[in-house]
């Protein structure tokens, strides 16, 4: 990929093109990532991990574009992947592509760990779990939580979760695109 400016106009291109798809919930992608935002800054976490919870299914958006596999009316297959890669590419600093690609692994992890988390996930995430390798196994499990990130991917996983209110209005975004900005430039320094 060539070096490019600024990445903000490809993400904000993304979210006026494709934000207002529902994927299966009752929320639409733009007004889950703002929420999940919002619940990331609530708690006092810093701009990068705020802009993870943005950022965390951008790559639904990002595989639009592209080949990809849907996951039935629940978007696209490996959309955390996709979108921690994509990030990659275009110089986000961790931790922010590590928690977008651990918000699935915290799912399977979770379904594995927690009696009853499985029940508590909405009818779409636990449809999606199927696709996304169902809950871990032993090994798996002991491998997720030796990630550096594996804490802060649980919060990711439950902002992701809670972050589906429905008629919730999304205010202007300016705040959030220039926090994007400045986490992307830290990582250009």
């Amino acid at each position: 990929m060539t070096p490019i400016s600024s990445p903000l106009p490809l993400i904000q291109s993304l979210y006026l093109r494709y934000g207002q798809e529902a994927y299966g919930e009752g929320v639409t992608q733009l007004a889950h990532a703002y929420q999940a935002a919002q619940l990331a800054r609530q708690a006092g976490y810093p701009p990068a991990v705020v802009v993870a919870a943005f950022l965390h299914d951008v790559g639904h958006l990002y595989a639009q574009d592209q080949p990809h596999e849907d996951m039935a009316e629940f978007g696209v297959m490996s959309h955390d992947r996709i979108g921690a890669d994509w990030l990659r590419q275009l110089g986000f600093p961790k931790p922010v592509p590590e928690l977008v690609e651990g918000h699935v692994q915290a799912k399977r992890y979770l379904t594995w760990a927690e009696p009853g988390y499985f029940d508590a996930l909405s009818a779409a995430s636990q449809a999606t779990l199927g696709y996304q390798g169902g809950p871990m196994d032993e090994e798996e499990a002991s491998a997720f939580r030796e990630q550096p990130w594996f804490n802060l991917s649980l919060k990711m996983r439950h902002w992701d979760d809670e972050a589906k209110v429905e008629n919730q209005q999304v205010p202007s975004l300016e705040d959030i695109w220039d926090m994007v900005e400045a986490v992307w430039a830290s990582g250009q320094a």
